[in-house]
C-alpha cells in the first residue's frame, strides 16, 4: 500500500486547491492555467494559405519584387521593415520601393486569381 501510494503522491489534478483568492473563494489549479482553445480547422487553413502565398511569390515575382516583399512584410524570418528603410538599403527612392511593391501585389493578386480559376 506503501509504495502504491508513494507512486500517486507527486501527481497533480486539475481541481485540485491551490489557495485562496482576495474574497476567500477557493482557487483550483485549472483556473490559473491559461488555455487556448485551438481551432484545428483554422490552423489548417491557414497553413495552406500561408503556402500558397509562398508558392506565389517564389512563381510570380522577380529577385527584386520577393526581397522586397519579404522585407516589407517581415516574411521568412526578416524583420518588417518600412519603405523608408529599403530605399536606403538598396539606394532607390522611397516611391520606387512603393511602385516596385504595388507591382508586386498585383503580380500575386492575379497569380491567385489564376490559381484559383484553374480549381
Amino acid at each position: 500500500m506503501l509504495r502504491s501510494e508513494k507512486k500517486t503522491a507527486k501527481d497533480v489534478y486539475l481541481y485540485d486547491s491551490i489557495g485562496k483568492d482576495k474574497e476567500g473563494n477557493e482557487i483550483n489549479l485549472i483556473d490559473v492555467i491559461e488555455y487556448h482553445d485551438e481551432d484545428v480547422v483554422e490552423r489548417v487553413m491557414l497553413e495552406e494559405q500561408i503556402s500558397k502565398l509562398a508558392d506565389g511569390i517564389e512563381r510570380a515575382l522577380s529577385e527584386r519584387e520577393k526581397e522586397i516583399i519579404y522585407l516589407r512584410y517581415g516574411l521568412c524570418g526578416r524583420e518588417e521593415t518600412t519603405q523608408r528603410e529599403i530605399a536606403k538599403r538598396y539606394r532607390i527612392s522611397r516611391s520606387y520601393v512603393s511602385r516596385i511593391e504595388k507591382k508586386a501585389l498585383l503580380k500575386l493578386k492575379k497569380y491567385y486569381e489564376r490559381m484559383n480559376s484553374e480549381k
